[in-house]
């Protein structure tokens, strides 16, 4: 995903564009690794002296609102970002960490069984060990 000024694209989606908003959205785009808040605080705060958790914490929640940013809960711990809100999938390597997207074809399931229902959301986690992982692991 690329956004040329980071700002405008804040102000279209109806949020005032600050510094550490302008930063942390950047962050996202520039990083994608499913960053925590945690990530991202500490990657910032060298560059934000006034930067606090508590900043980061509510900057993505306005970004989740505005259906700009998804949050991926993968982990009942651990409440991860993701820039890209279009749907797809997640795999989490148990062993690395690593989270690395994948793309799904809504059109292939068969959701007959389910009924007339309103689907609103949809989420797609795959957990086990990642080919670099494997690669290592047959070294071994």
């Amino acid at each position: 995903m690329y956004i040329e000024n980071v700002g405008e694209y804040l102000k279209e989606n109806g949020i005032k564009p600050s510094i550490q908003r302008i930063k942390i959205f950047q962050y996202l785009l520039d990083h994608h690794t499913h960053p925590t808040v945690d990530d991202i605080f500490r990657n910032l705060s060298g560059e934000i002296p006034t930067l606090s958790k508590t900043t980061v914490y509510n900057t993505l929640n306005i970004f989740v609102k505005s259906d700009i940013v998804q949050e991926i809960i993968i982990e009942e711990n651990e409440v991860r970002y993701d820039v890209v809100t279009a749907t797809h999938g997640h795999f989490k390597c148990k062993t690395c960490g690593n989270i690395i997207d994948f793309d799904i074809d809504l059109s292939k399931l068969d959701l007959k069984k389910l009924g007339n229902v309103e689907i609103e959301e949809t989420y797609f986690y795959l957990k086990g060990t990642c080919s670099e992982c494997l690669k290592k692991k047959l070294k071994h």
